[in-house]
């Protein structure tokens, strides 16, 4: 790992002045005492999408040098990893993605299919995942790799490109522009660096995929975490709560579900499963916003659904990221932008038979039900029980749990996200039609550019924008191929031409260092 910066005495710091001023200057920063680092381009985040789109420009032949990854994290995977972790898709199980969508292979061949073939101790294990990815969806389900393969594949190509050399540890506080064009990013480095608390890495390009702002609790459940002051009774599928599961083996008790979308469906798989094992009498009681009755849809997008649930293999329909949705999503503006991303559904979970027949036999046992309806509060109850008020067509309904796992997802909105928040006040960012991060079709931030810098943005702060599905691996891989081409025009970087696309493959099929 790199030295972030000179080695200086830790006193500098921001100033109030500093703060409210918008476009900086050298000056500003001497007179803070924040120390100065040189870097051409910055990427702040340091998950998949820093990721994805450092392993492009390094393949466009920029060097580590000019590189730095602005991050707290140890890995790019690492938040991966813990969310899909804590959502209970462990290690071996499968992911809800492409065969040839590959954060570390930006061609997609050979893809994960073809790789878990070759690497396959018996013929079923070879022939499986070819003959799935050949017929799929007509004749079965959609192949999609597991964690572990995925994981392990990045870990591969962060060694083969030397991502850790460009890596600087520590937390982004703000970007700001430049009085003489470019960027000046602030970073608060940890308290074990021998380097100043606070370093200003000036650069001419920034990225920022910073991801969502942190997990998303709903009125309802915050308001009975405060009250009780009891965060394990009432939780967020994104965060750890393994002593759910833990305390259901030692006592029965019910779990009421909230939410429709693959991570509830992950949550429903786990209390089966548990119960299954070990035998217990775990009752569900699943709350759904909107109850899915049938195929939904317009005419030519419908997508099945039942029992509540929206089907769909992937996030969104594979023309998002390169067809004919994608044509369609570059020609709208404003809100025939907004009637587009309504018109590609809500929520929805992949269609898997094991999955439906584990949840058929639950119903038909009688100790999964469903309620539909809208949850207005909870309050603690006798017992160590939850009593949840719930609001449906008609009526009100009273339902008892011992926990309640809500799985309606992360925090979206970008003014909770402190970067991000302190772009739209002070850097010129604006919001767009569906209130994220407004980018153009090169994911250059709109309103932003200083001087001759560039600043781009990737990953789920830009939904809503020019691209549907940029939240997915191949939607980061889109991004990064759109900004490095901009870098491109814009000298910063080589364009991957036919010749040099071939050599870099074959670079990578080999495992070669670059």
């Amino acid at each position: 790992m790199t030295d972030a910066g000179p080695s200086v005495v830790p006193t500098g710091d921001l100033t109030q002045a500093l703060v409210d001023t918008d476009i900086w200057s050298e000056q500003h920063l001497f007179d803070a005492g924040i120390p100065i680092a040189d870097a051409p381009m910055i990427s702040v985040g340091g998950g998949i999408g820093s990721f994805a789109l450092v392993d492009h420009l390094r393949i466009c032949g920029v060097g580590t040098e000019s590189l730095r990854v602005l991050t707290p994290l140890s890995t790019p995977w690492e938040s991966f990893a813990y969310l899909t972790r804590v959502s209970q898709v462990p290690i071996g199980a499968r992911l809800r993605s492409d065969s040839s969508a590959c954060p570390d292979n930006i061609w997609g061949f050979p893809s994960y299919a073809i790789r878990e073939a070759v690497g396959a101790e018996s013929v079923r294990g070879l022939l499986a995942p070819l003959w799935q990815v050949l017929t799929e969806p007509l004749l079965g389900e959609h192949y999609t790799p597991r964690v572990g393969q995925v994981l392990d594949a990045m870990a591969r190509e962060s060694r083969r490109i030397r991502y850790p050399e460009m890596v600087a540890t520590g937390q982004v506080r703000m970007v700001r522009r430049r009085e003489a064009g470019g960027y000046f990013t602030i970073l608060t480095t940890p308290e074990w660096a021998p380097a100043a608390k606070r370093i200003a890495f000036r650069s001419a390009y920034v990225h920022l995929a910073v991801g969502y702002a942190g997990l998303k609790f709903l009125p309802e459940l915050q308001a009975y975490r405060e009250s009780t002051r009891n965060s394990s009774r009432v939780v967020n599928a994104y965060e750890p709560h393994e002593h759910v599961y833990d305390q259901l083996r030692r006592r029965p008790g019910t779990v009421m579900v909230r939410g429709s979308g693959i991570v509830a469906s992950r949550v429903l798989q786990r209390l089966i499963d548990e119960r299954n094992t070990h035998g217990l009498q775990t009752r569900v009681v699943h709350i759904f916003g909107t109850y899915v009755s049938g195929s939904q849809g317009p005419r030519f997008l419908r997508r099945r659904g039942g029992d509540g649930f929206a089907y769909q293999a992937f996030d969104d329909p594979k023309s998002v990221w390169g067809g004919q949705l994608r044509d369609q999503a570059r020609n709208t503006e404003g809100a025939e932008r907004t009637l587009f991303y309504d018109s590609l559904g809500g929520t929805s979970t992949p269609y898997r038979q094991h999955w439906q027949t584990l949840l058929g036999t639950a119903r038909a046992q009688g100790w999964y039900s469903t309620v539909v309806g809208e949850v207005e509060a909870l309050d603690a109850g006798a017992d160590d029980l939850i009593t949840a008020r719930i609001q449906s067509r008609d009526s009100v309904l009273m339902a008892e749990a011992s926990f309640v796992i809500d799985c309606t997802g992360l925090e979206s909105d970008i003014g909770e996200q402190r970067i991000l928040a302190d772009l739209l006040q002070h850097t010129g960012a604006r919001r767009n039609p569906l209130g994220r991060l407004d980018v153009e079709p090169s994911f250059e931030v709109r309103g932003t550019r200083s001087g001759r810098g560039r600043l781009y943005a990737s990953g789920a702060a830009t939904h809503g924008g020019y691209l549907p599905g940029v939240d997915t691996f191949l939607g980061l891989q889109i991004a990064a191929q759109e900004i490095a081409d901009d870098l491109a025009a814009e000298g910063f970087c080589r364009r991957l031409n036919l010749v040099r696309s071939a050599r870099e493959w074959f670079r990578w099929a080999t495992n070669t260092v670059i």
